[in-house]
């Protein structure tokens, strides 16, 4: 019936469904979901704008920025996108395509001589797309503990070199993987192609034109910024306040903060393909370059859903990419410790919904259930109770997640006086890309720290055989992590290996990569800068 309506009577169908929506999306309706999703799944503080039509239907913050504080969110209150930097740095790049500066196809090494990825066919054939698309042959989130936790000491020029050392899980563009330091190659690209820094590019030839005011990327501005919504997580048990995450080396791949007032124009525009301004007589980039940024280039596995009969699913460049009761989907999330954003474009309805929080991990089920919420209205679809079911998913994950951490807790505790050679553990190890970790004592207790990356400090605890379990001084997530040494017989380690001990690791916390090998021993009883 509705595709006998979209072919002989359009018109009628796009008026119905306007009615409808309009009827399910009033401002009452929006602030009754976000209102209901803060408390059900315990979110600090959060900003919506809907888009439709070219025009801001509803724009509006909830909740508090800090609970420390109780300042109130509004619509100009800046948060960090995360990843949804990455559809500005696809943009970014379409500008220097539109140009004619580079193109889409052309490979990186022409451009950053020094490239190099983990065989030669890969290095000297890998291409811009393949910077944005996640299907280098890498890993999930390979080689993500150079920046999180934040304020380690690795830069781009460090990132340039680091894909060598990483054994590839998949044949080069075959698989989809999420990566992140392939955008920083990105920016980077952008920075020598440009002679102006990423920050720069974006900050002059995107946000000034589309008059994103109070939007910047990066540190340099955040002093500037008199609203600025504080970090929170429920990591640990009840909501607290985080320390915000430093940008450092990673603007191109999540470094933006913005508010939903700047970001209701980057939606427009996004819906216009590109066109800005009154009458839409400025582009910021090529109608093409719109489609060549909404074409999938990474073929995801479709997902069974009669209530919105989806066909495909895939990645485009900056864009995840799906298809809703007959509508092209254009979305995309972000998180950093205590910061989750959505954006959601649905061009065939000129749909646009925005939503920012500054809660972990609550803000992730918030986005999804309101925006699902939002876009069913549209559809004409009734109320699949979103908010409760991702309450209920919440509450349920977060149970089983804290129960297998407690236990392996609890196992420590109960091995507390299990009698080990501790002097066979000590020493320094070194791993090709990240660098050099140090197991030491600190008074009588076996303590583990990463040289470039400082806040991955903590002390060990006797586990099984070879294993430790480190709990790091860094709490903002969850990231304690084992670590399992080699140890021949009746002599000193000689290697570690690690993963996380939490099943609900942020994947960016890649522990498995590491190849810590022995480099040097140290016999000592104390460290010596403590």
């Amino acid at each position: 019936m509705a595709k006998t309506f979209r072919l002989i009577g359009s018109t009628f169908l796009f008026f119905f469904s306007t009615l409808a929506g309009v009827a399910q999306v009033s401002s009452l309706k929006i602030d009754s979901l976000m209102e209901e999703a803060l408390t059900k799944l315990k979110v600090a503080g959060a900003a919506i704008a809907v888009v439709k039509d070219g025009k801001v239907i509803h724009q509006k913050g909830y909740g508090v920025g800090s609970i420390d504080t109780k300042v109130p969110v509004t619509e100009r209150t800046n948060f960090q996108i995360a990843s949804n930097t990455k559809a500005f740095t696809t943009a970014a790049l379409s500008i220097l395509v539109d140009e004619g500066k580079i193109k889409w196809d052309d490979k990186v090494k022409e451009y950053i001589h020094e490239f190099k990825m983990y065989n030669e066919y890969v290095t000297n054939n890998f291409n811009i797309v393949d910077l944005l698309t996640h299907r280098s042959g890498l890993g999930l989130g390979a080689g993500d503990l150079t920046f999180l936790p934040d304020e380690s000491d690795f830069t781009v020029k460090d990132v340039v070199h680091i894909f060598q050392h990483f054994k590839p899980t998949s044949a080069f563009r075959t698989k989809y993987n999420y990566d992140n330091l392939l955008y920083i190659i990105a920016g980077e690209i952008i920075a020598r192609v440009s002679s102006m820094s990423y920050e720069e590019f974006v900050q002059k030839r995107i946000l000034q034109p589309l008059q994103m005011a109070n939007s910047f990327v990066g540190d340099r501005s955040i002093n500037e910024i008199m609203d600025l919504a504080t970090p929170h997580s429920t990591a640990t048990g009840s909501l607290r306040v985080i320390n915000r995450f430093k940008i450092g080396m990673i603007s191109a791949a999540g470094g933006m903060y913005s508010n939903v007032a700047d970001m209701s124009k980057w939606a427009i525009m996004q819906l216009h393909r590109g066109k800005y301004g009154d009458s839409l007589k400025s582009s910021l980039f090529s109608y093409n370059n719109s489609g060549k940024m909404w074409t999938i280039q990474t073929v995801l596995p479709n997902y069974v859903s009669e209530r919105y009969n989806t066909h495909f699913n895939g990645y485009g460049l900056g864009w995840l990419l799906n298809d809703m009761r007959g509508n092209l989907i254009a979305t995309h999330t972000g998180g950093l410790p205590g910061m989750l954003s959505q954006v959601t474009l649905v061009p065939d309805l000129n749909l646009g919904i925005i939503i920012l929080t500054n809660t972990e991990s609550g803000g992730a089920g918030l986005t999804f259930a309101v925006t699902r919420a939002i876009m069913d209205s549209y559809f004409g679809l009734d109320d699949a109770g979103w908010i409760d079911s991702r309450a209920k998913n919440f509450a349920r994950n977060a149970n089983n997640i804290d129960e297998v951490t407690k236990q392996v807790w609890r196992k420590v505790d109960s091995l507390k006086n299990t009698r080990i050679e501790r002097g066979n553990f000590i020493g320094m190890y070194e791993d090709k890309w990240f660098g050099k970790v140090e197991v030491f004592l600190k008074g009588k207790q076996l303590w583990m720290k990463s040289l470039r990356s400082p806040k991955l400090n903590g002390p060990m605890y006797f586990y099984s055989a070879n294993t430790f379990a480190i709990k790091w001084q860094y709490q903002d997530m969850n990231c304690d992590a084992f670590a399992t040494f080699s140890l021949p017989e009746n002599g000193k380690a000689t290697s570690i290996k690690m993963k996380g001990i939490s099943p609900g690791i942020d994947f960016s916390f890649d522990f498995q990569d590491l190849d810590l090998n022995r480099v040097e021993r140290i016999d000592r009883v104390a460290h010596p800068s403590k």
